[in-house]
């Protein structure tokens, strides 16, 4: 891929310079060290952080930064924050005040579907999908994706809503993910922590397996009728999923499902977005499969969630930053903001710097 852009003389707009090597992430591991939320941490001189809930995926923080001592500032960063009411972590937790804001924007400019239609639109693209004997192929990232999508084809099995298909979770690191889960009940919501301690996994059915090897992997290819098959990487950029794409999208009765947001410039977005043909893997192939994207599934909070969590604030900040967007969701977010609440609200550009007055 990398070659193919050199070809055609594709760069993006800010100079490739990595901003640290292999040798510095190794050289870094050695000083992790776990922190809980709302524990106050020193990270500097007159410097205190403490970590909160963000609801997005397992172990996600905002961040809480307070800044002096006599002229206090409290900067608070989204990250990647999550939308409310998902069924396997906590709500994101808000904040009561704070100087500055950093707030992402991913959905920034649109709103999702009602979640509540999330099992009637899986069980109506899984059993069409088998009706035809095709394959369901779910590109997923590894973190909490995989383990939502598990969730919910175990309630709909349960339920006899879909069929009892196999399903392939072909990921190692997704496996190795849903473990942690399992020995993480106390921040899942309560009703999945009740289950897991009464040894009832919202992750595990009699249908699934848990593919590590690449021989295991290659083998999905030859089982007639129809599978489930969830790999990574979720935006189809790399991973063994493109090798299940190769294999499934020029087949009219098999289906791709699309669960998590598809940045520009990846192979999901070109795909979700109706390219055809696709180039995957150095062939071009085309897309004769049924293509459905489901953002019912996405980890982050659309327009209105973002506007709760920062309208839990009880006194205006002095400014909010939006970041973390392509460029229409992050402006269209700051002048709905803006326009809503009259705060000021800014876009920062690459390598911008600002003083906290």
């Amino acid at each position: 891929k990398k070659r193919r852009h050199e070809r055609e003389g594709r760069r993006g707009p800010h100079p490739e310079i990595p901003l640290y090597t292999s040798e510095d992430a190794e050289a870094v591991t050695e000083h992790f060290s776990p922190v809980a939320y709302g524990e106050s941490l020193k990270v500097g001189h007159e410097i205190t952080a403490e970590l909160h809930d963000a609801g997005h995926i397992l172990g996600a923080a905002t961040i809480q930064l307070d800044l002096g001592k006599r002229d206090r500032r409290r900067v608070i960063f989204s990250s990647d924050m999550g939308q409310w009411d998902k069924p396997l972590l906590h709500d994101p937790q808000t904040y009561k005040q704070a100087d500055y804001v950093v707030v992402e924007s991913t959905y920034g400019d649109r709103l999702h579907e009602d979640g509540g239609h999330i099992e009637d639109r899986l069980s109506e693209v899984i059993t069409e999908t088998a009706k035809r004997g095709g394959n369901i192929v779910i590109p997923s990232f590894a973190v909490e994706r995989a383990q939502e999508v598990l969730y919910y084809l175990k309630k709909l099995m349960a339920d006899r809503r879909i069929p009892r298909l196999m399903t392939f979770v072909d990921s190692p690191m997704a496996t190795n993910v849903t473990h942690v889960f399992g020995r993480h009940p106390e921040i899942l919501d309560p009703r999945l922590t009740e289950a897991i301690q009464r040894g009832d996994s919202p992750f595990d059915f009699p249908s699934l397996k848990f593919v590590r090897t690449v021989d295991e992997s290659k083998a999905i290819n030859a089982i007639k009728g129809s599978v489930i098959i969830i790999a990574g990487a979720g935006m189809c950029n790399g991973g063994r999923i493109k090798h299940h794409l190769v294999n499934n999208i020029s087949d009219p009765n098999s289906t791709v499902l699309f669960v998590g947001y598809q940045a520009e410039g990846t192979l999901g977005r070109h795909i979700s977005s109706g390219g055809n043909p696709v180039r995957i893997l150095g062939e071009s192939c085309n897309v004769n499969a049924r293509i459905v994207d489901m953002q019912l599934f996405s980890a982050h909070a659309d327009r209105d969630g973002l506007m709760r969590w920062l309208q839990a604030l009880e006194t205006p900040p002095r400014e909010v930053f939006v970041v973390h967007g392509e460029d229409d969701a992050s402006t269209s977010f700051a002048s709905y903001l803006n326009e809503k609440t009259g705060w000021k609200t800014t876009c920062p550009d690459y390598g911008e710097s600002f003083p906290l007055k």
